[in-house]
């Protein structure tokens, strides 16, 4: 956080150094990311992708969308478009937002984007891989968690019907939201996401979007339960 000296943001943890969320997939020939968010070239860089073949998106709010610009080198590097699945209104607010790269009067080297409108509950297909979206909300705000085979990636959630936990439970990998400590208005808290977790009771589950409010990755990592985990910049995990 900006200006802050508690002891997250000081920690010298690399765990402790954390970016807007983001999910790299990579299942065969597919290269998918979810959400595109300010970060997104640094994570690029630093990770090293070579490819994409589409971009999942959660809702539009900008620590999950800003990074679009950024999209340009893999325009270049894979010579054409790439595809941006998401609802409706957040499509239509990214076109609204960054209206330049969908005018009628383009100019070379804007970004190449295929908007594609997905609905959660029904399954589409990029290439061979079907890619499940589901309601989710995010305060009173419609958001889509995904899921994919054995994974469920739930971000900025607050609340989550039972018919989709029922979709949800038993997966081998579930990645979810916990905000803070303290409760929150439009995220899970810590206790929210851990009783989420004994709902959908997946193999493994990992901790994601945390703000420096919950605390360094060493002093929440001792409290949680063995199949819970912190995320971290960088985690690769073979599912």
């Amino acid at each position: 956080m900006i200006m802050c000296s508690c002891a997250t943001c000081l920690s010298k943890d690399p765990k402790d150094k954390r970016l807007r969320t983001s999910l790299h997939i990579q299942e065969g020939d597919v290269s998918l990311v979810i959400d595109i968010g300010p970060d997104f070239r640094q994570q690029m860089l630093s990770h090293q992708i070579p490819e994409i073949t589409g971009i999942l998106l959660t809702h539009n709010h900008v620590d999950h969308t800003a990074g679009i610009d950024d999209i340009r080198p893999y325009n270049g590097i894979q010579n054409g478009t790439i595809p941006f699945y998401g609802e409706k209104y957040v499509l239509d607010d990214i076109k609204n937002r960054f209206h330049y790269i969908f005018s009628e009067h383009r100019y070379q080297g804007l970004p190449q984007v295929d908007l594609k409108t997905i609905e959660p509950n029904n399954f589409f297909l990029i290439k061979d891989l079907p890619i499940l979206p589901l309601r989710v909300s995010h305060g009173h705000l419609p958001i889509l968690a995904y899921k994919i085979k054995n994974l469920v990636y739930i971000t900025d959630a607050s609340l989550i019907d039972d018919h989709v936990i029922d979709s949800m439970r038993g997966v081998e990998c579930l990645v979810i939201n916990a905000l803070r400590i303290a409760k929150h208005p439009t995220h899970f808290n810590l206790q929210d996401c851990l009783d989420m977790i004994q709902l959908i009771q997946p193999r493994k589950a990992y901790i994601i979007h945390l703000s420096h409010q919950m605390g360094t990755h060493a002093a929440i990592s001792a409290i949680l339960p063995e199949n819970v985990a912190i995320a971290f910049d960088g985690l690769t995990l073979e599912i």
